[in-house]
């Protein structure tokens, strides 16, 4: 490697490192906020040490200006932040989905901090959330996310213009795909909760002097759960299948 090489190779991996960085500071499973911040620059620091001899030579010369480079950075920033706000958003779900059961359940007042969001939450998000993120890692989905970083390279080229209707059609339509998700994964709660409320305006009708609360709150609660405990596996196979499609959209045709 001689002298004139060594700015090329410092600008190609600071860009490499650029989009790489902003993704992993948002994906899932590897963004987390309860991975510290030192660790996550260290892994995404080893992963563009590692992408970058694949890479290297989709970059073009050092710009002749401050302006120019300026411009390729913040390229890079912008691409690599809605990749990983794209990604962000699956966890989302499980937050709409959480919130809803917990109504359902009666348990909306039991919150927590989320490791994840770094914020408070109702537990059975809190719990949906860390579930689908260790599932996450024991499915290998997360290497499927790492191709589809590696891939974006072919998807959106280094230098070019960052297309910025594509990236807000993609922000509105995963939000939506967020919260039509979290309906899915909640319907069978919902379901539950509707014809146990009829139950119970039923039983309230029939037998007034019945104290229907005291009874409600125990039973809402108990049956709720059981409902949970036999959908479970269904709802993370279903909803893995999901994070698969989603991290599947940045992989190169």
């Amino acid at each position: 490697m001689t002298i004139e090489l060594l700015p090329q190779v410092a600008l190609a991996f600071m860009l490499i490192f650029a989009r790489v960085g902003a993704i992993l500071m948002l994906m899932p499973a590897l963004g987390e906020r309860s991975i510290p911040v030192r660790i996550r620059l260290s892994f995404a620091l080893a992963l563009s040490l590692t992408l970058y001899p694949m890479l290297s030579g989709r970059f073009d010369a050092i710009p002749a200006s401050v302006a120019g480079l300026a411009a390729l950075f913040g390229g890079e920033l912008i691409v690599g932040f809605a990749i990983g706000f794209a990604m962000r958003l699956l966890l989302a779900a499980l937050q709409v989905a959480g919130s809803a059961i917990a109504m359902q359940l009666s348990l909306s007042f039991a919150e927590s901090v989320d490791p994840a969001q770094g914020q408070h939450s109702v537990l059975l998000a809190n719990f949906l959330t860390v579930t689908a993120i260790t599932l996450i890692f024991v499915t290998n989905l997360d290497h499927l996310a790492i191709a589809g970083v590696v891939d974006s390279y072919t998807l959106f080229e280094p230098g070019a213009m960052p297309p910025a209707g594509d990236f807000s059609t993609m922000a509105i339509g995963t939000i939506a795909e967020a919260f039509q998700v979290g309906v899915q994964i909640a319907a069978p709660f919902i379901v539950f909760g509707l014809i146990f409320q009829l139950g119970l305006g039923v039983l309230s009708r029939l037998m007034p002097q019945v104290q229907i609360f005291f009874v409600a709150m125990p039973a809402t609660i108990g049956l709720g759960l059981l409902v949970l405990l036999l959908v479970i596996g269904t709802i993370m196979t279903w909803y893995l299948g999901h994070a698969e499609t989603v991290f599947g959209r940045f992989l190169a045709p």
